[in-house]
């Protein structure tokens, strides 16, 4: 194990600063579309299920498509390489949104942010793993988790802002894309790529490489790593998917702009999120924490409390109290991030973490850029005639997906279960790799 440094730990500590930010801007380039979603389906004439397809699912399905070949080369290749190629593309793609005039323009630049974003997250997460010993992973991929609700301000609260100023959706696209064109060389630049497998005593040249069969096998095997799979799954179905269509619901229901509903969500994306993940941050990084079945329990059961806020939200009629239950669910949407990868990732050989991860995205990319658009979308549209409301459509839709909060508690409490056995399959297989 390489000794630990003060300059050593300045370096790793860069790297987690620089991974957060293209996490940030990653996130901002999707919520953006969010903020916007309202005048996008107006300008375009689209039904509630015709704007999920237009700005979820033409994402989503490129990014599954890609991502798991990505991550494959990932696993084999230079990794610093692929999130600076990746993040110039998807910034580029993102800006060029802002130039689109009609639907199928929006669809088919809306399939290059997809390919772009594909490789950023497994890639990072990974050489953030190669970074940092096994103890303290769950500490430092919370810190880069950071990006999230920084991101998610900006693609709120700025692009609201933008939005209001220049009169035009586009504007947003724009300034949010822009930037990170020139942040990828930076990436390329000054972050080095770490020696994979360091901290497991793996010999990289030596190492064999694994096939996305292998990885299959091994996930499922691994009934622990499948339980946190299935636990990040149901919650990005369920947080991801409110806040996907709540800038929506409050713009309807209680008649706010752009503005007013995207600085609201904004201004609880920034200060909740960071000060929930700085709190998790700081209770990862406590001794009691170092057990992943600690981690596990925790996040089962802020989840569980969280629940039903998440339904008054949609529940009640009062702006006041939605936005108070905001801002106590909103952490909690939050905070799990960081602890479920490095859940996850222990529970992988380091030969196929960036698999792994890709996977993870895979099925919660499912769950809320496929499910949660299309689903909520057609129930509104469903209900819109009979209740002589989309408001209140979305109102009945949204409901019924905060209900779900319970199902990713579940997932989380059942995967402790088998962490001892996991634990030792994975310690004997990076002894005989």
């Amino acid at each position: 194990m390489t000794p630990t440094t003060p300059r050593l730990e300045s370096v790793r500590w860069y790297v987690v600063l620089v991974l957060g930010l293209v996490y940030a801007l990653n996130i901002a380039d999707r919520y953006v579309v969010s903020t916007v979603l309202e005048p996008i389906r107006i300008e375009f004439n689209l039904s509630d299920t015709g704007v999920g397809w237009l700005t979820g699912v033409s994402l989503a399905l490129f990014y599954i498509t890609v991502g798991i070949p990505i991550s494959q080369l990932a696993d084999r290749s230079n990794r610093r390489n692929i999130v600076a190629v990746a993040m110039g593309l998807w910034s580029l793609m993102t800006a060029l949104l802002g130039l689109t005039q009609n639907f199928w323009q929006f669809l088919l630049v809306r399939i290059g942010v997809g390919i772009g974003e594909a490789g950023g997250t497994p890639p990072s997460t990974s050489i953030i793993a190669d970074y940092f010993p096994r103890d303290r992973r769950a500490f430092a991929l919370t810190v880069y988790a950071l990006g999230l609700p920084l991101g998610a301000w900006l693609g709120s609260n700025v692009a609201g802002q933008i939005v209001d100023h220049f009169h035009s959706w586009r504007a947003a696209f724009i300034a949010l894309g822009a930037p990170g064109v020139l942040f990828g060389l930076i990436i390329f630049l000054t972050v080095r790529e770490p020696v994979r497998g360091r901290f497991e005593c793996v010999d990289p040249i030596t190492e064999e490489k694994t096939s996305l069969g292998e990885t299959l096998r091994f996930l499922w095997s691994q009934r622990s790593a499948w339980h946190i799979n299935a636990a990040g799954t149901v919650i990005c179905l369920w947080g991801w998917g409110l806040m996907y269509w709540t800038q929506t619901f409050l713009e309807r229901n209680y008649g706010l702009t752009t503005a007013e509903a995207g600085a609201r969500l904004g201004t609880i994306y920034l200060w909740a999120g960071i000060a929930a993940t700085l709190a998790t941050s700081a209770i990862c990084a406590m001794p009691q924490m170092r057990e992943p079945k600690r981690i596990a329990w925790f996040l089962a059961g802020i989840t569980l409390c969280s629940t039903i806020p998440s339904f008054v939200i949609y529940w009640t009629h009062s702006l006041w109290v939605a936005t108070l239950m905001l801002w106590i669910v909103v952490p909690a949407i939050y905070l799990y991030v960081g602890p479920t990868m490095a859940l996850l990732l222990n529970f992988l050989p380091c030969s196929m973490r960036a698999q792994g991860m890709a996977i993870s995205l895979l099925t919660a990319n499912v769950a809320n850029l496929i499910v949660a658009p299309l689903v909520v979308g057609w129930i509104s549209d469903t209900l819109a005639g009979p209740l002589h409301s989309n408001a209140e459509s979305l109102r009945y839709a949204l409901m019924a997906l905060s209900l779900t909060g319970f199902w990713a508690a579940y997932h989380y409490w059942t995967s402790v279960r088998t962490y001892v056995a996991d634990g030792q399959r994975i310690q004997l297989t990076a002894a005989t790799a």
